[in-house]
């Protein structure tokens, strides 16, 4: 793997600029935060780059991603496109010898994982995920109470939840072979929360969906997300985690996550602070509690750190890879009404 002497030696861009929140300008202020330096960036829209090359004076631009890869020093590429073209593209900068971070997810499916982190390990080059969401203040919290203070005993199951009822609209994210459907969005932030409360090995996952109630009125029509989705995880501890999203559900259940254990039930519910509920001497205690502040910064002080002094990365391509594994295998499962057993634990 490439060393550099210090952060700021490390020439970083982004493919892809503008879009929802600007993310290409979010993540350009990220790495020059975390000392690395900020010089290319891509995007296949004109007025997007001529609006880079304001918001960073000096900075090259780019309307191809070969041109940006022939021309340019950069030494590693943030990815911000649709979730489709991830794999594809991270090839094409890892062949190139660049190390690459995928906005979340890594990738759409399993084999397309596979052959990033393959090619990442040919060349000796970092490959992450923008997991920032890792280190947000409310799976710190719990992480802190449910793993290391044991607040509601053995963790028996984790079953995260996000749902609403409204047509999912006409963008990118609202289409299947695009997006990779309902559960890959803020359902892979969900996932990755409940990996890191259950310390056990992956065993099968079985997957439901409910397709074509706003399919009619969306532009994507049948290519469209499912309305209802839903992945279950069984773990070699008998523990499972489960995914629920939904576009149809009227009365969706309070906050994010629910963590039911042997002796209580924590409820995570991202900015609105969290709630554990136990038996104590007979009766029931609800106790509240705010949540410390997110440390987005983090994720690319981590990744400097690794090219600088080798420090063990904390998304590695392996963990962003057991999402994508869940959801690929609950996709499989959904079409033929049975579980399929994990490839990785």
């Amino acid at each position: 793997m490439a060393k550099f002497k210090q952060a700021k030696d490390i020439k970083v861009g982004v493919i892809g600029y503008g879009g929802a929140f600007n993310m290409g300008a979010a993540h350009i202020n990220q790495m020059k935060q975390a000392g690395m330096t900020p010089v290319a960036v891509m995007d296949v829209d004109a007025k997007r780059v001529e609006q880079a090359a304001k918001d960073f004076p000096g900075i090259e631009t780019y309307t191809s991603v070969a041109a940006m890869l022939k021309k340019s020093q950069v030494n590693f590429v943030t990815i911000i496109t649709p979730h489709n073209t991830h794999a594809k593209l991270a090839l094409q900068c890892l062949q190139a010898g660049r190390g690459v971070c995928c906005e979340k997810p890594l990738a759409i499916t399993t084999e397309e994982c596979d052959a990033m982190i393959a090619q990442a390990k040919k060349n000796k080059l970092v490959l992450t995920t923008y997991h920032n969401r890792h280190w947000d203040g409310w799976v710190l919290d719990a992480v802190k109470q449910i793993k290391r203070e044991k607040r509601i005993g053995e963790v028996v199951r984790v079953e995260a939840h996000m749902g609403g009822y409204g047509c999912p609209g006409h963008w990118w994210r609202s289409s299947k072979s695009i997006s990779g459907g309902i559960l890959y969005d803020w359902g892979v932030h969900l996932l990755e929360y409940g990996l890191q409360l259950i310390d056990s090995d992956m065993v099968e996952v079985f997957g439901t969906a409910k397709n074509g109630y706003w399919a009619k009125q969306c532009a994507y029509k049948a290519d469209t997300n499912e309305d209802d989705a839903r992945a279950v995880v069984r773990f070699k501890s008998g523990q499972t985690l489960s995914l629920h999203v939904s576009s149809i559900e009227l009365l969706p259940r309070e906050g994010m996550m629910t963590i039911v254990g042997t002796e209580g039930v924590y409820q995570m519910n991202a900015g609105m602070g969290w709630r554990v509920t136990k038996i104590v001497d007979g009766k029931k205690l609800v106790e509240e509690g705010h949540n410390p502040p997110c440390q987005y910064e983090k994720f690319y002080k981590n990744v400097a750190d690794r090219m600088v002094k080798n420090t063990p990365l904390v998304i590695t391509p392996e963990w962003s890879r057991r999402p994508i594994h869940i959801l690929d295998l609950a996709n499989k499962s959904a079409k033929t009404g049975k579980a399929y057993p994990t490839k990785y634990a």
